[in-house]
């Protein structure tokens, strides 16, 4: 009688529970509330099974307690039970795969009209990028990726000229206008994903994946990574800022072309050395594992690091001079710092970049 009743409590709980929490699905900002819908359906079908399984067992517990003078029947087999669970097992799932099917349909069928914009993904960071006033994307090769050109655009193809390249933290995106997410990773498995969008897309190495929706609701949204990537991939973060058309277009014409970029020389007029370094530590990815404001981080911070004492993994201690700063980034495991992971890929920089990188360490 007592495991009868806790077992209706339990079920009566988690249904009000799954009511009353406030922990539920996040505001929309998108078109895609039909996948909203879709998991409303999901919690409707697999919470009346679960009603009624719990329910079941919680009579059955009170309606064949043990008693003295009662034996068990012997019943092997009971075909109209049977068919009772395979009619309702398969209207169960029909209920739940059929709308995913419908949605999934409308999911990959991108419109006419959609705005191209390019997310790329490397371990552990986020940067995008925007066809120009041609409104093509230029091709990119891996053979073409290097400090000053981390997109790897190619260099030689006129529709890539104007590409508008996005290394910080934020996206900007138009209200009221279908955007096409194309997809890219430069190193292994991530995932575009922002909670409010309900919808998201692996990135797969040697792969061009998308995804598409319409915003709808303006707002600065967090972008995750939602496939594990590695050590640092709690933070990979990034953040979908959705405004109006005039604030987009505005915010556009402040980003770097690919031309741009290329028409830049380290340490030269349009900048200082230092300067030069947070671009080539921004497009090298750099600032995803360490921090420049003394926070704890995948790797070592920045802040105050040049001339610091460091102690390694072998419990030599070294100073962090030039030198050694130029040996962890071509060969970073062979010192590592004692309390973090050898994870950091060796980076091949040419003598100006390295030259402002260091200057850029030395600054902070």
């Amino acid at each position: 009688m007592a495991l009868a009743i806790i077992l209706v409590l339990l079920v009566v709980g988690s249904v009000l529970f799954h009511f009353l929490s406030p922990w539920y699905l996040t505001p929309i900002a998108s078109n895609w509330n039909y996948i909203d819908d879709t998991l409303t359906i999901t919690f409707i079908v697999c919470g009346i099974v679960f009603v009624a399984i719990n329910f079941f067992m919680a009579y059955c517990v009170y309606r064949y307690r043990y008693r003295k003078d009662r034996r068990a029947a012997y019943e092997p087999e009971n075909k109209r039970m049977e068919w009772w669970l395979t009619v309702f097992t398969t209207v169960g799932v029909i209920a739940m795969l059929a709308p995913g099917l419908f949605v999934w349909a409308k999911y990959v069928e991108v419109p006419d009209n959609a705005r191209l914009v390019e997310a790329v993904g490397q371990q552990w960071k986020w940067s995008y990028r925007y066809p120009g006033a041609d409104g093509i994307l230029g091709t990119v090769d891996i053979r073409h990726m290097d400090g000053r050109n981390p997109f790897g655009m190619n260099p030689d193809d006129p529709n890539g000229q104007d590409d508008v390249l996005v290394n910080g933290p934020e996206i900007h995106l138009p209200l009221g206008s279908p955007i096409k997410m194309l997809l890219r990773s430069k190193d292994v498995l991530h995932d575009f994903y922002v909670p409010q969008i309900r919808a998201k897309m692996d990135l797969v190495p040697g792969m061009i994946t998308y995804f598409w929706f319409t915003p709808t609701r303006a707002g600065r949204y967090d972008v995750l990574c939602a496939e594990l990537c590695g050590t640092g991939h709690y933070t990979m973060r990034s953040h979908m800022v959705l405004e109006e058309e005039s604030a987009f277009n505005a915010w556009l014409a402040t980003q770097p072309t690919f031309a741009d970029t290329q028409a830049v020389k380290v340490a030269s007029a349009g900048g200082s050395l230092a300067e030069q370094g947070r671009q080539v530590a921004e497009s090298q990815g750099c600032i995803g594992c360490h921090s420049i404001d003394g926070s704890p981080s995948v790797g070592p911070t920045w802040k105050g690091l040049a001339g610091r004492t460091e102690t390694l993994a072998d419990g030599s201690t070294v100073v962090v001079d030039d030198e050694y700063l130029m040996e962890s980034i071509s060969v970073p495991n062979a010192s590592i710092v004692a309390g973090y992971p050898p994870i950091m890929p060796p980076y091949q920089l040419d003598e100006g970049e390295m030259a402002a990188l260091i200057a850029y360490l030395n600054s902070l």
